[in-house]
Order: structure tokens, then C-alpha cells, then sequence
């Protein structure tokens, strides 16, 4: 059955509109202007009349049933997914845990097939996790590749933290494959010196989380990690979750001097809530690495993505239950678990925070949060476009609707929201996926299993 959405002003990164889309097979056939189904029974019709039409988001960051020490991520890929496509998400690339010491990459991506392949509702793709550097992992860089996952993470912190040596070669390795490394940066000694003081002195509430990993600890990790990706010929670099302003101005001036090939992700709880948090009676939601910053910090992202200085908008979605894993960490924030739910508040907020607000356009929202992180990881364009020949992956907006955002809302499994309490202007009114309704009125209404994996292409071959 073909799939008619009518009436509806289509965003997309370049411009916004009247029209009428057809699908077909899950696929956009046609798009113009009064495009009529030959009969009523060829056809499902809906009407989008006042409301916006846009691609379903792409978050390319996220953490479904990541273990993380002795907690669990408390989604699942069923739970998470769900989550996302109520939020208007339908694709996320997840980053993988850590696996055992010494495990190759496979050794993670095989599990993750394991935990995601028949429970996701939407489309998945993995990135790898680079946990130490030798010849037999640079090698097997090229058979991720082979096997749909073009990228890899590699963390500046945490157990599994790599040296210089070892990330420029991985970007070496990875310039030549024409894929892309994404980098966790916080400077490591910085982080564990403070950390450890802080506790010696008595000072263990989550407001020193935010104390012991300092804007100027992140900037320093994002600037070295710019240099080394300069020696490595411009490899391609990705800025995870790049938090505040001294990171932003590094990636600034990287890019004045003419550097290439760098992109920066942002996630919205650093474009919406400050490290005051930490100071609530329930500061231990908000733990989570890179801490939250300032309203000064805030403003810098926001005009950062105005700008074009930030290519993406993610959420790092990594959910622990507030009354349960989150109070490990009660009596010293170093026990707690980091991590905060966010995949289902993304879209929205950044429609109500940022394109209600004047901040951004709503062409700008769609640039960020579904066409270039499409084009960047490799999905596009099949995915973050609205276009013939991309899947029927799309979303309804009124514009018009006011709400306060609320757990009760809510789809995760998590047992919070970071954003309680916020108004919100606009509201997600269906969401479809290779046309498909998998959401109406908030309602999840698709399958588990009906996610497919996605077999991501080289950023060479998207740009």
C-alpha cells in the first residue's frame, strides 16, 4: 500500500516547503504538490495540514544495555528504541561497551548483534571501541569496515583509555579506510588527580563531580587530539559530546589554520541544563561524563550550532535508575555510575528550546540532529533527508501544542527524566519508519524486531 502524507510543510537542511510526499515499498516515491492516490483503496492518505514534516532523527550517539562496571544500562534495545521512536528518532548509531581485556573488535560487534538483532523497533548501526592498539587491530579496522561499521570510538579516559602513540595510528589507519574515529576527550592524569583529592578532602556530593572534570581538562584533550589528527594528514576526526566553550574555541582555531576534516557533536543536556543540578537533593541524576557546565558554556554551543561549528546533536543516552543504581554513588560521587537518559527528549527539546526560542531555525534542527550525522557516520542518503530514494522515515510536529514535559510522558525503562517540569512548545504527533506508523499521539505501535541493521558506507562515500 502506498503511503500519502499531504498538506504538511517538509523541512529539510536547506528549506521548508508546502507539499506532499508518496512511499511506496518503504521508500519516498514522489514528492510535490497535489499528489492524489488513485484510488481509496490503493492508498493509506494522511493529513499533515498546519504541522511540519520532518526526517526522522539520527542520534548517533547513544548507549543501549551498555554495561559500565558492575551497572547496566537500564535499556535495552527494546526499551531504548522504543524510547527513541516516540521521540521522533529512527536511527541511532550505538556505541559499544567495552568487552574483555584484549578482545578484538569483533568480540564486541558479534555480542551486540547478540543484544540488539530481533529487539530493536528502529534502525541500529554500531560504532567499534578501540580498546588497545596493535597490528591485529588496526587490521581488523578494515573488516569492520567490510561489516557495515566504518567507525570507531576511542576514549582519552577510563580503563581502556589510549595514548598518543596508539590514536594516531588508529587515525592513520582510519584516514586510509576513509572512515571515521570519534574520541572521548578528557585529559585522564587531570581527571583521576582531581577526583582523588577531592575525596581525600571530604568533598564526595555530585557537585564535585562536575569540579574534578573541568572545562580546561576537556579542551586540552580536544586540542591534542586536533594536533594528532593534523600529523595524521587531517584524518578524520568526531568530537564526542564536546561540552563547553575552551573545547569549542580549540576546534575553532584548528579550523582557522586551515585544518580539514573535523566534526563536533554536542548532546542537548549541555545545551539546556547547568551544573546547578548537581546542588538539587537529586544531584546524582545528573552524573554523567563530561559534566554538566554553565549557562555561559550553554550559550557558547548554541551559537556554536548557529554558526555551523557543531555539525551534530546527540544524547549520549546511558540510563541508570535513580533510585537504584544512581545511589552507588550517595555517599561519594566517584561510585556512581555516569550516564542520563535523553534519546526520547532530543528532538523535541530542540525544537522547543532552540527553534521556538530564536536560537536556531528549524532547517538548522534538521541539519543537526538527522542530515549531516546521516552524512558523517554513513547512512545518508537512505536516512536524515527527506528526498525519492530515502526510507519513509519521517515525523509530524505541531508546532502549536504546549505541554510539560514529564517521567509519566515518558517511554525508557529508566525510572527519570533529566528534564522534569520543563514546558514545552510543540508536539510530536506520529512518527513513521519505511512508512510505517510506529508512533501516534505517543503511543508506541510498532514491533520489536522490525529494526533493521543498518550497513553503514565509508564518510567518503556520503559526502
Amino acid at each position: 500500500m502506498k503511503v500519502f502524507v499531504k498538506n504538511g510543510t517538509i523541512v529539510s537542511e536547506t528549506g521548508q516547503y508546502q507539499g506532499d510526499l508518496c512511499i511506496e515499498n518503504g521508500v519516498i516515491s514522489q514528492i510535490g504538490t497535489h499528489l492524489e492516490p488513485a484510488s481509496e483503496e490503493e492508498a493509506q492518505v494522511i493529513d499533515a495540514a498546519g504541522k511540519y514534516v520532518l526526517p526522522g532523527g539520527v542520534d548517533v550517539h547513544t548507549h543501549m544495555d551498555l554495561l559500565a562496571g558492575s551497572s547496566r544500562a537500564v535499556d535495552d534495545f527494546y526499551d531504548g528504541t522504543v524510547a527513541a521512536a516516540c521521540g521522533g528518532t529512527t536511527s541511532i548509531v550505538d556505541h559499544m561497551a567495552f568487552g574483555p581485556a584484549g578482545c578484538p573488535l569483533h568480540h564486541q560487534l558479534n555480542e551486540y548483534h547478540g543484544l540488539a538483532d530481533h529487539k530493536a523497533v528502529i534502525d541500529y548501526g554500531f560504532h567499534g571501541t578501540c580498546q588497545h592498539v596493535n597490528e591485529e587491530i588496526l587490521n581488523e579496522l578494515e573488516d569492520m569496515m567490510k561489516d557495515g561499521v566504518p567507525s570507531v570510538k576511542v576514549y582519552l579516559t577510563y580503563d581502556f583509555k589510549i595514548d598518543d602513540d596508539g590514536v594516531l595510528q588508529v587515525l592513520k589507519k582510519m584516514k586510509q579506510l576513509g572512515g571515521v574515529t570519534a574520541f572521548h576527550c578528557e585529559n585522564h592524569a587531570v581527571v583521576q588527580f582531581l577526583r582523588e583529592k577531592l575525596v581525600s578532602e571530604g568533598n564526595t556530593a555530585p557537585i564535585y563531580h562536575a569540579k574534578s572534570r573541568p572545562n580546561l581538562a576537556e579542551a586540552e584533550a580536544v586540542r591534542r587530539v586536533l594536533y594528532l589528527a593534523k600529523l595524521a594528514g587531517d584524518a578524520p576526526v568526531y568530537i564526542v559530546h564536546l561540552s563547553c566553550k575552551e573545547s569549542l574555541e580549540a576546534v575553532k582555531e584548528a579550523r582557522a589554520e586551515g585544518q580539514k576534516n573535523i566534526f563536533v557533536e554536542t548532546c542537548t543536556q549541555y545545551l539546556v541544563l547547568t551544573e546547578e543540578r548537581y546542588l538539587d537533593e537529586d544531584g546524582l541524576k545528573y552524573i554523567m561524563s563530561p559534566p554538566l557546565r554553565t549557562k555561559e558554556d550553554c550559550e557558547a554551543l548554541w551559537k556554536g550550532i548557529a554558526e555551523g561549528e557543531i555539525q551534530a546533536v546527540a544524547t549520549d543516552h546511558c540510563p541508570f535508575n535513580y533510585g537504584k543504581e544512581k545511589q552507588l554513588g550517595k555517599d561519594d560521587f566517584t561510585k556512581c555510575p555516569n550516564g542520563a537518559p535523553g534519546v526520547e527528549e532530543r528532538m523535541i527539546l530542540l525544537f522547543s528550546e532552540g527553534v521556538m526560542t530564536g536560537k536556531i531555525s528549524l532547517e538548522k534542527l534538521v541539519e543537526i540532529a538527522c542530515t549531516q550525522p546521516s552524512r558523517i557516520y554513513g547512512l545518508y542518503p537512505k536516512k536524515g533527508c527527506l528526498q525519492p530514494g530515502a526510507d519513509g522515515d519521517l515525523l509530524i510536529l505541531d508546532p502549536s501544542k504546549e505541554w510539560v514535559l514529564t517521567h509519566s510522558h515518558m517511554h525508557s525503562a529508566v525510572d527519570y527524566t533529566a528534564y522534569e517540569g520543563m514546558k514545552i512548545r510543540g508536539s510530536i504527533e506520529l512518527v513513521m519508519q519505511r512508512g510505517n506508523i510506529i508512533v501516534k499521539d505517543n503511543h508506541f505501535l510498532g514491533k520489536q524486531g522490525d529494526g533493521h541493521f543498518i550497513f553503514r558506507k565509508p564518510l567518503s562515500l556520503c559526502e
